[in-house]
């Protein structure tokens, strides 16, 4: 049986005149894409044009909310009333699905970013808030979920669409949640070393931590980040060498797990 999984990329993540990214190049590359959403990065400007671009390459629109952190890039830890955290993604997704349907598309996937998805992946009651409030907005939305972490834990015990997922470009500690920033080798720079950990843990069903301990793990996406100055080529490499083993790539299709 072929297996298939999903590309996909954050993108939409400049800010007026500073521009973040080759979201075009990666529109070429990936079956998905995460477009933030304005409150870590973008504005309705960007948020426009990209996902403009994504439906012209039918590359599937998700909402990637974050912390509203436009200086720390969504990147600096919050405390926020579940209220209030509820609240913060229903109103970027709502702004998410807005500007797809007018690019004459629409919203298919949410993502969390930055330290929000991190502490999401170690607190299963945040997770539970953020996508409880993204499917009182759309009930069959598929959620994007960091693969063995209370992210997945969440989504399962919500019975909704959900899609796993790993990380092309970063270390993985041994209970499945990334390795921090602020670590050296927490992210991975060299692009032949990404393509072929994808396709190692893709073949294993199972994450690689920086440990070599193996983690099963359902697999279903594959993230690909559009920040770093090695995103394009990574992203060609990871993608070359998913399809010269075999794997077939698509749209991210949520499953009840």
């Amino acid at each position: 049986m072929t297996r298939t999984v999903d590309l996909n990329a954050d993108m939409g993540e400049s800010f007026g005149t500073w521009s973040l990214g080759d979201d075009a190049g990666l529109l070429d590359i990936v079956t998905s894409a995460n477009i933030a959403c304005g409150f870590h990065a973008g504005d309705p400007d960007v948020m426009a044009a990209t996902m403009k671009n994504a439906v012209a390459k039918d590359v599937g629109i998700g909402a990637h909310p974050g912390f509203p952190d436009l200086q720390g890039f969504g990147r600096r830890r919050m405390s926020v009333p579940n209220e209030t955290l509820g609240n913060m993604v229903r109103y970027q997704l709502g702004a998410a699905q807005a500007m797809a349907r007018a690019a004459g598309g629409e919203v298919r996937h949410l993502k969390l970013h930055g330290a929000l998805a991190n502490m999401a992946s170690e607190d299963l009651a945040m997770a539970r808030t953020c996508y409880q409030a993204a499917l009182s907005v759309d009930p069959q939305i598929i959620v994007m979920v960091l693969a063995g972490t209370a992210q997945q834990q969440a989504a399962q015990e919500l019975g909704c669409n959900t899609a796993c997922e790993i990380f092309a470009d970063r270390a993985y500690n041994d209970d499945a949640t990334l390795v921090d920033r602020r670590l050296s080798g927490a992210v991975i720079h060299d692009p032949g070393e990404a393509a072929r950990r994808m396709v190692e843990m893709v073949q294993e069903k199972a994450i690689v931590t920086a440990s070599g301990k193996r983690i099963p793990a359902r697999i279903d996406t594959i993230c690909l980040h559009g920040d770093t100055p090695e995103a394009l080529a990574i992203a060609a490499a990871v993608r070359n060498a998913l399809l010269g083993s075999g794997v077939r790539l698509a749209k991210a299709n949520g499953a009840v797990l």
